[in-house]
């Protein structure tokens, strides 16, 4: 085994892997920072049954942007952006309005978020608690809890930050249309 002597060719060699290091971290680091679109999230398609005349107000909670590890999460405003969005393409109800206004109140809790911190697919997990009531006479009409997954590979995004914001917008995506479905087979 040769024993390295401080010679330059052990100098150019350090500086190339402190390159790489550092350009690997900003990658990493820039893609981290990112919260899951409303946009990543809002389906294209919908499986829904009748269209309801009525108006809803939705609130959502339990979001945040980033978790403790600052990888991405779904923030409140990011999920309900895309809920509302949902709810007009979808005709679910005739339109959304703020707050209490509507004929109903659509409330979305998210429970729990479960995300991979490393591999080649990553899969996440959500649980979202789905609550509708009559604005008039505060009636819960429907409850439930709504589970959805969704995996993103190497071939949708080769930077591991991208590949997770990828696969917890698909899993949000996913609850918003499993949610709408719901709703829409309701005798309202």
């Amino acid at each position: 085994m040769r024993q390295r002597d401080g010679s330059p060719e052990d100098a150019t060699l350090i500086s190339k892997l402190l390159i790489l290091f550092l350009c690997v971290s900003a990658l990493m680091v820039a893609g981290c920072c990112t919260t899951a679109t409303h946009e990543g999230m809002t389906p294209t398609t919908f499986e829904t049954g009748a269209k309801n005349q009525k108006t809803v107000g939705v609130d959502v909670g339990g979001g945040k942007e980033l978790d403790e590890l600052g990888r991405t999460r779904i923030s409140n405003e990011e999920f309900k952006k895309a809920l509302l969005a949902a709810i007009t393409k979808s005709g679910t109800f005739s339109r959304t309005v703020e707050g209490k206004e509507g004929d109903y109140l659509l409330s979305v809790m998210i429970f729990s978020m479960e995300q991979p911190v490393f591999g080649l697919s990553f899969t996440v997990k959500m649980e979202a608690g789905w609550t509708l009531k009559r604005v008039a006479t505060g009636e819960t009409v429907w409850q439930e809890s709504i589970k959805s997954e969704h995996t993103a590979t190497t071939g949708d995004a080769f930077i591991g930050a991208t590949r997770l914001r990828l696969a917890t917008e698909g899993a949000g995506r996913k609850n918003i249309s499993q949610g709408l479905a719901k709703i829409s087979k309701l005798s309202l």
